[in-house]
């Protein structure tokens, strides 16, 4: 835990789920920067009226609408996780639990927004998308901000400020943050959203070859299959029977869609942190299956609250990276969660970058790995609980 300190408090703030050895802490110097800018302790700016509805779009571990929570923000994320860290650090800093309105990226935004702030995520298609949900409530009096390191604003997230909302500038780099003003124009011309963007699977895949994907935004590899799944799909297991199949981090649902129509007697669960992939899932899994076919759709901490040893498979494709920080802290907490639902005799499957070696992971949980198949790049491994 760290304590975040403005010109008004101090704030003792931390990731979720929170490691008492976790390197990273729960802003950056681009919170902090607007922050400032808030509190007019920027370039002489004057501080930001914050009375009306001040709406927080993209806040990664809820420092923001921990610091704002006196105003009652409306907070707009794609991240369970993020969603459960702004609890946490509510509660830690004497917050009431409903200081902050929590929505999701898949509910209804507020019809009408006075503040508009904006941590830059990763993925400019979920900007693009959350951008083009929120100009409608934006009306010419709004003050919006966005902010992020250098390294994450780039001119096409410019642009996008620039066609969707209004004329667009930035500001001096401070700490290698930046931050990004944009003027609401309500003449904007806006062309209608592209996402969700769908496409076709190509053969060679197994069961759900040909198959149309539907893909929200902010979904990795949103508009072609990422070769890593491509090659986990060739090598699933084959199994039979009425099992309890978890697609782990299921990002579209393409893994848990093949396991599904590889074996229709498995109950799938789908299970991702984000709410942008598990809407992705679903309806990628409706319109793939027929009407009898039923599966469940989780979003949450990985398999935090599956039953333990109630699963017969779990099939897991993690990611390595956390927002901008490269970490294996999220394959090794899907890795232990694995171990604990599954029952005895139980797989987990993984499919992987070669050089990320969780090889040696899985050993030190399951006290066995196996390679199943590999290449130059990836390698799917399979651990068993005994």
């Amino acid at each position: 835990m760290n304590r975040l300190t403005t010109s008004g408090a101090g704030y003792e703030l931390a990731r979720f789920p929170e490691h008492p050895r976790d390197p990273f802490r729960a802003w950056d110097a681009a919170d902090e920067y607007l922050l400032r800018r808030l509190e007019g302790a920027t370039d002489d700016s004057e501080p930001v009226d914050l009375s009306g509805t001040v709406v927080v779009v993209g806040d990664r571990w809820g420092a923001l609408s921990t610091v704002l929570a006196e105003h009652r923000p409306v907070q707009i994320t794609d991240s369970y996780l993020a969603q459960r860290a702004t609890r946490a650090n509510l509660e830690r800093n004497g917050a009431a639990p409903d200081a902050v309105r929590l929505l999701s990226t898949r509910d209804t935004p507020p019809d009408r927004i006075d503040v508009l702030l904006v941590r830059v995520p990763k993925s400019l298609a979920l900007l693009e998308d959350q951008l083009h949900r929120l100009a409608p409530a934006v009306h010419a009096g709004t003050v919006v901000i966005g902010t992020g390191m250098v390294k994450e604003i780039h001119t096409s997230t410019l642009r996008l400020f620039e066609r969707i909302i209004g004329p667009t500038r930035t500001s001096l780099a401070a700490k290698k943050a930046r931050l990004v003003f944009s003027t609401p124009d309500p003449a904007t011309a806006r062309t209608p959203s592209p996402w969700p963007h769908r496409y076709d699977l190509p053969g060679g895949v197994g069961p759900a070859s040909g198959r149309t994907v539907t893909n929200h935004a902010g979904i990795f590899c949103a508009e072609r299959l990422d070769i890593g799944t491509r090659f986990f799909l060739g090598h699933l297991p084959e199994r039979s029977g009425p099992e309890r199949v978890v697609d782990l981090g299921c990002g579209n649902g393409v893994v848990g869609l093949s396991a599904a129509l590889a074996n229709p007697a498995a109950r799938v669960t789908f299970v991702d942190e984000s709410y942008q992939a598990v809407a992705s899932a679903e309806e990628t899994f409706r319109a793939n299956t027929g009407p009898a076919a039923e599966a469940d759709f989780v979003v949450g901490d990985g398999l935090a609250d599956m039953p333990p040893s109630s699963v017969d498979l779990v099939l897991n494709n993690p990611p390595f990276h956390s927002h901008q920080a490269t970490t294996d802290a999220t394959a090794r907490t899907m890795f232990r969660g694995a171990h604990a639902a599954l029952r005895q005799g139980g797989e987990l499957w993984v499919v992987g970058n070669r050089h990320l070696g969780h090889h040696v992971r899985l050993r030190r949980i399951f006290g066995n790995c196996t390679t199943v198949a590999g290449d130059p790049k990836f390698v799917v491994l399979r651990a068993v609980k005994r």
